[in-house]
């Protein structure tokens, strides 16, 4: 049915797949780095993050990704040649595909943790720090473990919605799982068929995530339903 082409297909999911892990994490270090910012006492760093989350929302994902990829070739072969390298340096698309959608999910996940760190109640954070606790350890052991069942549900969301963006990548020619697609339905004239089949597999890879998301929030609830009886 796929004319030989479904190993090229599974190759290029599991690529897009690798780009949305690596994409996430950083989106979740960005999160966090901005959330914490934007709950500082610190005006300046307050005004980053609102402009990051501003930038974000106002630019389209397909915009920023060319910015990303052919910018960054321009500022990196600039940067070369002024360290006296001769020699033409491409981006790696997976690198660029990465640095975008991470950059761009960062924004959205520094306000699903904002907002859940303003869920705990300041009242434990109080008492770890008289209990001796350092403020690393408190946000260690104490707020990152609570912020996190609150931010499951939006996180959820946003990796879901993250694992759909990662088909912009292939614009900049990543070999990923709509580039061969893409590929396999110009040389079979079957764009249906390859599309269809990518479809399928962007929705095998979403149902899977949501029901390991629904387990971790299932765990991580065990303790509050418990205590709520």
């Amino acid at each position: 049915m796929l004319h030989g082409y479904a190993p090229a297909l599974l190759n290029g999911s599991l690529l897009t797949l690798a780009l949305a892990l690596a994409s996430l994490a950083l989106a979740c270090l960005l999160g966090l780095v901005f959330a914490a910012a934007r709950l500082s006492r610190s005006r300046a760093l307050q005004a980053l993050s609102l402009a990051y989350t501003t930038l974000i929302r106002g630019v389209p994902d397909l915009v920023l990704m060319l910015l990303v990829f052919f910018g960054g070739q321009l500022a990196v072969n600039a940067l070369a040649q002024r360290l006296g390298h001769a020699d033409y340096i491409d981006v790696d698309p997976f690198i660029a595909g990465t640095l975008t959608i991470g950059f761009i999910f960062g924004a959205y996940l520094s306000e699903t943790f904002r907002g859940a760190f303003l869920a705990l109640p300041a009242g434990q954070r109080e008492a770890a720090l008289a209990c001796g606790l350092s403020r690393a350890q408190t946000l260690r052991r104490i707020e990152l473990p609570q912020m996190l069942r609150h931010a499951l549900p939006a996180l959820s969301n946003n990796w879901l919605v993250l694992v759909k963006s990662t088909a912009i990548v292939s614009v900049i020619g990543l070999n990923d799982m709509m580039l061969r697609a893409t590929q396999a339905a110009g040389a079979t004239r079957e764009p249906f068929v390859f599309y269809a089949a990518a479809a399928l597999i962007y929705l095998a890879i979403t149902s899977a995530s949501e029901l390991g998301f629904k387990a971790l929030q299932r765990k991580a609830s065990v303790g509050v339903r418990a205590g709520s009886l």
